[in-house]
């Protein structure tokens, strides 16, 4: 009777670990909000982190326990919102706001709000996207959403002189255009998911990690955000290959 009283609630547990740290994305996710509407904008972008790193472990954890669930699905999506849509938005507002000053009405303003809108229309898209099981198809919020929180530790701790080019008025504009353009574009993109670990079937995916680790140690958060870039770029250069 014991072995099976805590055979059960063992099996509960395991359920219900993945929502548990989705749970904890969203509320990193709410975290980074207040952060940066109290114009903390780092601490905003490290909250953002912490939501990509849970955001990875909810899956890995899902699949490790084999607790896939329907709601786990949407929980992951509404969370992912939050975090990925919400929260960089408001960053990259508060970053227009500290750039541009206007008593009257300014659409710059305005713009930051497109991150959060193509965000969730990305996510919805995801969900009944047959297609992104291998592959993504438009920008993954969470990549979006790391390069905007990168961009106030960029500015911050500045040793390559590039915080100029993140406040210039025309990056502030144009980005968020750009960005919501990304997120729902028809454009495949490499998902890291390892079927298995061999060279000749996951060479792409070795190559921008390599890339990527290198940039993050050779450049700190300014690589972060090449790695970002590297990621787009390699997937184009990929998708062109494999047309040829």
């Amino acid at each position: 009777m014991i072995t099976h009283y805590f055979a059960r609630n063992l099996h509960y547990l395991k359920k219900h670990i993945p929502n548990a740290l989705t749970s904890l994305n969203l509320i990193f996710g709410c975290l980074s909000i207040i952060a940066a509407l109290n114009n903390r904008l780092p601490d905003a972008s490290l909250f953002i982190g912490c939501a990509a790193i849970l955001d990875f472990f909810d899956g890995f954890a899902a699949r490790l326990l084999k607790a896939h669930s329907e709601i786990g699905k949407q929980l992951d999506s509404l969370a992912d919102i939050v975090s990925f849509g919400v929260a960089p938005g408001m960053i990259f507002y508060m970053l227009e706001s500290q750039c541009f000053h206007s008593s009257g009405f300014c659409i710059n303003m305005y713009l930051p709000f497109l991150i959060p809108v193509f965000s969730a229309i990305r996510l919805a898209k995801f969900n009944i996207d047959a297609r992104q099981s291998d592959s993504f198809i438009g920008l993954p919020t969470p990549a979006n959403a790391i390069f905007i929180a990168t961009i106030p530790l960029i500015i911050l701790h500045d040793p390559f002189g590039v915080a100029t080019f993140f406040q210039n008025q025309y990056f502030l504009k144009i980005f968020p255009i750009l960005s919501a353009y990304l997120l729902v574009a028809d454009l495949p993109l490499i998902a890291l998911k390892f079927k298995n670990f061999s060279w000749t079937d996951n060479k792409v995916k070795y190559v921008f990690i390599a890339l990527s680790l290198i940039s993050i140690i050779a450049f700190q958060y300014l690589g972060i955000a090449i790695s970002i870039l590297l990621y787009i770029i390699i997937s184009i250069i990929n998708n062109l290959q494999n047309k040829v």
